[in-house]
């Protein structure tokens, strides 16, 4: 019995490891009544919360059977893989044993789609109730919505798991009919909204009923493949900003797609993921969030994709030089948080400092700034005269050939030591 749970959780396990979308931050359950676990300011998936502490999780699938054929997923009815499927009590007894053992601090769940969706739906809520109701867990839970699950289980689930997710796939509609003919951005984008409704209205209610129990306090949040489908890095970023927007996402996660399958309308096995063009679309992704930029300021049909050897931010500064440079002591929040090498705790400690007298270069350095990089956008009080303007080919050259000596002088430090 013990080693085909082992070997269920093994399987089960590495199937769920291609959804990156497993933050925790965002959810305030309390420890109530004795129970066990605490989801307030913790989180799961050996990933890093908003304070930055890491953190663990059971992240788990219900089951890798799928009744879909989609190509770019490795759980899919075709392919020739070692299935399993947890029972409900199987799961419970999992995440109680793991938590009390201090392994874990919440559970993902997710899973492949058998008979139907309300079939599989019911199963997952099964799980959350039990979980909450019976073993009295107050920690942390993600549960993955099934596209096409009834309103009715929907709601139940909202009741339970701390945040909820459904996974858009790939960006466009063109591009997931072309991989997954079965499914359609129409599915995912319903249950989104019904959640966000409840959400809305369970909120609005807190301002009228002193108790109000919680719907998914954590928000929702889903997942985009990239690099699988020939989409530009704009048509991502304009769906992901459109999700945000009408859907009010707490994230929306890029995942750089690892071939998995012998498939003529896939990358072939043994390419490189783009890690890089995933990694410039988180941030292009904090842009929109926290520094105020409209998404047509990142990308647009002239610059239709992100820069692989520079930052967004960096590039659409040498886009805009007519913007720069910025005074520091005079300019606003805001713009100051737009100069490269400056980022949001920087920003803000700026604008306090300068409440004291103005800033000079040494006060700069202190306060955290790039300012190998930020140097070339902002005036201080000691400013060196510049007796040119500097074009943006030049100041990217002489920003890329300062950050490649910072790296080579480290190696070189590093391979010293031997």
């Amino acid at each position: 019995m013990y080693e085909r749970i082992r070997e269920k959780l093994g399987i089960l396990a590495d199937a769920a490891k291609y959804d990156v979308s497993c933050s925790s931050s965002g959810s305030n359950r309390k420890n109530e009544n004795k129970g066990i676990g605490d989801a307030e300011g913790s989180g799961i998936c050996h990933t890093y919360t908003e304070d930055g502490r890491c953190v663990s999780l059971l992240k788990i699938l219900l089951t890798n059977h799928c009744i879909y054929d989609c190509a770019f997923c490795v759980s899919r009815r075709s392919n020739d893989i070692k299935r399993a499927a947890f029972t409900v009590e199987e799961v419970v007894e999992l995440t109680m044993n793991f938590y009390r053992r201090n392994y874990i601090e919440g559970l993902f769940l997710s899973s492949g789609i058998f008979k139907d969706a309300d079939y599989t739906m019911e199963r997952l809520v099964r799980i959350v109730k039990k979980l909450r109701q019976e073993e009295r867990f107050n920690g942390y839970i993600h549960l993955k919505t099934i596209p096409g699950a009834s309103d009715e289980l929907l709601h139940e689930a909202g009741m339970y798991a701390d945040r909820m997710s459904i996974n858009l796939e790939m960006p466009t509609e063109t591009g997931l009919k072309l991989l997954a003919p079965e499914k359609s951005h129409a599915e995912v984008k319903k249950p989104l909204k019904y959640i966000q409704s409840n959400i809305t209205q369970f909120e609005s209610e807190k301002a009228l009923i002193k108790s109000v129990p919680k719907f998914v306090p954590a928000g929702q949040s889903t997942q985009i493949v990239v690099g699988a489908t020939p989409e530009s890095d704009k048509e991502i970023l304009y769906t992901a900003n459109a999700f945000y927007q009408n859907f009010s996402l707490k994230r929306v996660y890029y995942s750089g797609y690892i071939p998995i399958s012998n498939d003529a309308r896939l990358p072939v096995i043994g390419s490189q993921p783009p890690l890089i063009r995933e990694n410039r679309l988180y941030q292009a992704d904090w842009l929109m969030r926290f520094y105020g930029f409209n998404v047509r300021e990142i990308l647009n049909d002239v610059h239709p994709n992100l820069e692989a050897d520079v930052d967004p931010k960096l590039s659409w500064a040498l886009r805009n030089l007519d913007q720069f440079p910025v005074d520091i002591n005079t300019a606003d929040y805001y713009m100051i948080l737009r100069v490269p090498g400056i980022g949001v705790s920087s920003a803000l400690k700026i604008v306090q400092a300068r409440k004291f007298g103005r800033l000079y270069q040494s006060h700069l350095r202190k306060l955290g700034i790039a300012f190998g990089k930020a140097r070339h956008f902002i005036r201080y009080a000691d400013s060196p005269v510049q007796l040119k303007e500097y074009e943006a080919g030049h100041i990217k050259g002489l920003i890329l050939s300062e950050s490649k000596s910072k790296y080579q002088k480290n190696a070189l430090n590093q391979l010293s030591l031997f």
